[in-house]
């Protein structure tokens, strides 16, 4: 089965990264890898206070994951799966996609204020050695203009 990837993290465009993804798999009976890393930066102390702060992340993202795999698995059938890495994202997310071959798109949201993003903008320089095409989502599209394209 092909998988969607998307990666989740704290900005408003992966919204609409997920959205996409979700609608792609469901109107094409694929899958949703949705990816989320966890920057070894936020783990630069002491080793029981970079445990506990590493666990708070694994559970925060969790949650949240959780919050779109609800809506995934009812609205639309699909069962999403959730990796987490730690290290740079751009690394992490080439490193996923070179290691997984049911890897068939990576999903990503473009940003609404200051430009595409961060991972847009980085992923787009690699996209030419990728071994997968790269859908970008505007930021700013509507729910509605999402169903009618997908």
């Amino acid at each position: 089965m092909r998988k969607f990837l998307v990666v989740l993290d704290d900005s408003r465009e992966c919204l609409n990264a997920i959205r996409f993804a979700t609608l792609r798999a469901s109107h094409t009976g694929g899958g949703v890898l949705i990816l989320s890393v966890i920057s070894p930066e936020e783990f630069q102390h002491w080793i029981g206070v970079g445990d506990l702060m590493r666990s708070e992340a694994q559970e925060r993202i969790e949650a949240h994951f959780e919050v779109f795999a609800k809506w995934m698995r009812g609205k639309h059938g699909i069962e999403p799966e959730l990796v987490i890495r730690e290290g740079e994202p751009v690394q992490e997310i080439l490193a996923q996609v070179r290691e997984d071959d049911s890897i068939g798109v990576l999903v990503l949201g473009a940003g609404t204020e200051g430009g595409p993003g961060p991972l847009v903008t980085q992923l787009s320089r690699s996209a030419g050695s990728l071994p997968v095409p790269i859908t970008i989502v505007p930021g700013e599209i509507s729910q509605e203009r999402l169903e009618l394209i997908t």
